[in-house]
């Protein structure tokens, strides 16, 4: 059943029942008053039937047939039962409306009835009453039968302007109720159906305004409502979008806890650290999600001072280490109530490589640079203590102070191409260059030194693709590449040289069968002053910086380098350069 008609339907149910309650007891009303008018003319009746019966037996003049006409006169059927059970009169067919059953029915009932029950009763549409007789020689009882069909007509009036009255009142109720249900009670549930909707989360619910009174007002407070609730959460939304954006984005990690100790959020940069998803931490006790120390100790100063805190500590990942700087705060509300603290985790792992990176970079400087500096010192100590008359011994440490001098110089002409590769305003010659040719160009330069150690040199150049670049620093590349091959080759060893062009770049392979490199310092060989074999590096003359130089020219033409790499089978550089340079 629609709800709407339910309230109408309702009312109509019980204006029914109050009405039928109604006829039922005016019904019941009627009748009884028709029944003691029936009595009361009835029992008069009886007495003139009675006097009249004296007279008739008194008078022999008056007949049968004016008993009759009498009789009908009255519409009073008469019929005289003697106390011997003979019938001395009946008038009864001078009444049509009763018929011989109805009489013979009433006779029944009358004679199985007591004598103190002997009274006046309706039995269908017959009203009898019964009388005794004592008259002259003759004694009996006198029925007198009365039809009442009029009561019966009363009856059905009565139900007649009650059904009207109860079709005028339905009416009635469906016209106002229409109306009151236009007016009030569908503006209250249109606007009861727009509350749910707002309580349910939809706030671009409406309901009409177009009622009066109480129920136009009910529903502009509703529709003002809902405007302002949709207001509010589109504004709260793009906040909460905002800021999730803002806190998702954040470089450093971020973990919000509440006053209990639960994790009420994490970010984004704090998952990529630690791993996992965002529910392995939400909803968890801070010890129990996040299984470091340092973290815990530091949560706990927070909870213990109330102040801010800052510690920093090492996070193993793998194989690799994080260093970590965790500063947390406390978070209290206006009213100085303590809400919780919120954590933030700054990755300060490359600040610590960088002075690591310092350190051990002034350490070797100082290391590369003391070692000819103290050689040239002392052999020059020695010369001019006397060393130096004796021609033999002149000559050889004249020999070992210019050695170590162009070893100098060359530390010194690294450090400042190094320097200068790394300014941000380094800038490369660029040109159209013919690999084939520029390899070409360096294997005569190399093949003598190979040759000192019976080394043999592979060339595969058999197709001649064209780069643009630096063709000068290029050549630097390649020389130092060729030359450390030449030098970790052992004697009787073999060295290759192999070009190739792709679809969008050149790649150049330099191939040795030397010592090899190991595999954790393969990711390290790129390092300043950086030597897998320290011994044997520095005997070669090597200043420990050509690699770190070779990698940066290379980025700068915006290619890469890469090795592979097994210890006693030697050692691959590749070298991918692109065809065409591109200017950031």
């Amino acid at each position: 059943m629609p709800s709407n008609t339910r309230p109408l339907l309702t009312y109509t149910v019980l204006v029914v029942i109050v009405m039928v309650g109604l006829g039922i007891i005016l019904a019941q009303l009627t009748r009884g008053y028709f029944i003691n008018i029936f009595e009361q003319r009835i029992e008069v009746e009886s007495q003139y039937f009675a006097t009249y019966l004296e007279n008739y037996t008194e008078d022999n003049d008056i007949n049968e047939d004016d008993l009759l006409e009498f009789s009908a006169q009255l519409n009073t059927g008469m019929v005289l039962i003697t106390d011997e059970g003979n019938k001395a009169i009946d008038t009864v067919e001078a009444i049509p409306l009763i018929s011989e059953q109805e009489k013979q029915m009433v006779m029944n009932r009358v004679f199985d009835e007591e004598e103190s029950n002997r009274e006046g009763k309706l039995v269908e549409n017959i009203f009898y009453y019964p009388i005794e007789l004592d008259y002259g020689s003759t004694q009996g009882t006198l029925i007198l039968l009365s039809p009442v069909k009029s009561l019966t007509n009363i009856t059905k009036n009565i139900w007649l302007l009650i059904g009207v009255t109860l079709l005028l009142g339905l009416l009635a109720i469906f016209f106002i109720g229409f109306n009151v249900f236009s007016k009030y009670v569908r503006p209250i549930r249109s606007a009861a159906s727009v509350a749910t909707e707002l309580a349910d989360g939809n706030y671009k619910a409406r309901t009409y305004e177009g009622h009066f009174g109480e129920a136009g007002q009910l529903s502009r407070s509703i529709n003002i409502l809902a405007r302002n609730l949709q207001e509010m959460t589109s504004t709260k939304g793009m906040q909460e979008n905002q800021l999730e954006a803002v806190i998702n984005n954040m470089g450093n990690g971020l973990v919000l806890i509440d006053e209990k100790g639960y994790i009420l959020l994490v970010n984004r940069a704090f998952l990529e650290t630690f791993g996992g998803e965002g529910t392995d931490y939400v909803s968890y006790l801070y010890h129990d999600a996040i299984p470091h120390t340092a973290i815990h100790e530091t949560v706990q100063k927070i909870y213990m001072f109330e102040e801010t805190v800052s510690e920093t500590f090492v996070l193993p990942v793998n194989i690799d280490r994080k260093h970590l700087e965790v500063t947390g705060a406390p978070i209290f509300s206006e009213n100085k109530k303590w809400k919780g603290i919120v954590l933030v985790f700054h990755d300060i792992s490359e600040l610590k490589q960088l002075e690591q990176m310092r350190k051990d970079f002034v350490a070797n400087v100082s290391h590369e640079l003391k070692t000819p500096i103290t050689s040239i010192r002392g052999f020059s100590e020695t010369l001019l203590d006397g060393a130096m008359k004796d021609e033999a011994m002149l000559e050889q440490f004249l020999q070992i102070i210019l050695k170590e001098s162009g070893r100098l110089q060359s530390l010194i002409q690294d450090l400042l191409e190094l320097s200068k590769l790394e300014q941000d305003d380094f800038h490369l010659n660029i040109e159209n260059i013919g690999m084939q040719r520029l390899l070409h160009d360096l294997i005569p330069i190399v093949q003598q030194q190979a040759d000192n150690k019976g080394i043999r040199l592979n060339t595969t150049l058999e197709e001649d693709p064209f780069v643009q670049g630096d063709s000068s620093r290029l050549k630097q590349v390649f020389m130092n590449l060729l030359t450390n091959a030449v030098n970790y080759t052992p004697e009787g060893g073999e060295v290759a040289i192999e070009l190739e062009e792709l679809e969008d770049h050149v790649k150049v392979s330099v191939k040795d069968n030397g010592v090899g490199i190991p595999e954790e310092e393969i990711s390290r060989i790129f390092e300043r002053f950086y030597r897998v074999d320290k011994a044997r590096s520095r005997n070669s003359g090597g200043t420990g910086l050509g690699l770190a130089i070779v990698k940066h020219i290379i980025e700068g033409h915006h290619g890469r380098i890469y090795v592979e790499s097994e210890v006693d089978n030697g050692t691959v550089f590749h070298v991918e350069i692109p065809k065409e340079f591109t200017q950031n």
